[in-house]
């Protein structure tokens, strides 16, 4: 999601680090698109790190392309745009929005000699945000079944207002690219079943490895988020190895790497990369 302006007066209080030093893989949620992280890649740049927006297979086109895929091809693209980064700093971060967030988890959970942090937005294992319809709350669990048994294969979970967003006059100019068929721009207007059926097997699998994360974790997560609870984060606060630092945002919503407070997550992001890498420097000198 895009026409999201970098703040230039938050550029001189970033914490600076040594070119090369750090990379930060970014990875967009399910029907969305890279945009979703431009905002976030810009203030990690301005910070001296590396950082790239992976765009998902399946994604950025039509219903039917992502439907050609399932979760293992999402993770493939996560596996290949993480390694090719790893091959290029010295650091390795990864991070992403809803469900990048949880293919994130999965990347730190399958290769954790290779991640030095994790940054956790709007994470999503289930939707149970105030926005989501009693059904779409309760009866997920039934996906899995609906779909072996060749049912809703052609149905789709629309998405309705907020869309995510707090900030209304950028919820219009999403939405309106969104509904007029700009895919690479704004995503897909609704979650094909067949497509929440792979993120549910997903999340189910992530859930059950994320005792394994050691990697050291940053979540940031609306208050209000209409997509996603605390819940969500309650769960990795409980099951992570590794520590979790949280952040509560108390004016935006689901997609709080382009809403309100965007600025906020930029700043306690670096802030948080940073100290890794500092420590990292310390421990090899001492």
């Amino acid at each position: 999601m895009h026409r999201i302006g970098f703040r230039e007066k938050n550029m001189s209080t970033l914490p600076q680090i040594s070119p090369g030093s750090a990379g930060v893989l970014l990875i967009h949620g399910l029907t969305g698109t890279p945009n979703e992280l431009r905002f976030v890649a810009r203030g990690l740049k301005a910070a001296g790190f590396e950082a790239e927006c992976v765009r998902l297979a399946g994604h950025c086109g039509t219903e039917a392309d992502l439907l050609a895929t399932g979760w293992k091809d999402w993770f493939a693209s996560v596996e290949q745009a993480a390694d090719a980064l790893r091959a290029k700093v010295k650091h390795l971060f990864v991070g992403g929005l809803s469900m990048g967030a949880v293919l994130a988890i999965k990347y730190a959970i399958e290769h954790p000699d290779k991640v030095d942090g994790l940054g956790l937005y709007g994470t999503t294992f289930f939707y149970d945000g105030w926005s989501i319809p009693w059904e779409g709350r309760h009866l997920t669990f039934l996906f899995p079944l609906v779909i072996a048994l060749g049912f809703g294969r052609k149905k789709r979970f629309m998405e309705t207002w907020p869309y995510g967003i707090k900030n209304e006059r950028l919820r219009q100019a999403i939405t309106s690219k969104m509904h007029a068929g700009d895919s690479e721009a704004a995503g897909l207007p609704g979650n094909p079943w067949p497509s929440l059926e792979q993120f549910y097997r997903l999340a189910a699998d992530v859930q059950k490895k994320l005792h394994r994360v050691q990697a050291p974790a940053i979540a940031v997560h609306a208050r209000e988020d209409d997509v996603a609870s605390l819940a969500n984060v309650h769960i990795i606060q409980r099951r992570f190895a590794g520590s979790v630092e949280t952040v509560i945002l108390a004016d935006s919503y689901h997609m709080v790497t382009v809403d309100q407070e965007k600025g906020i997550l930029v700043d306690r992001s670096v802030d948080f990369f940073s100290r890794i890498v500092a420590r990292a420097a310390r421990e090899k000198s001492a």
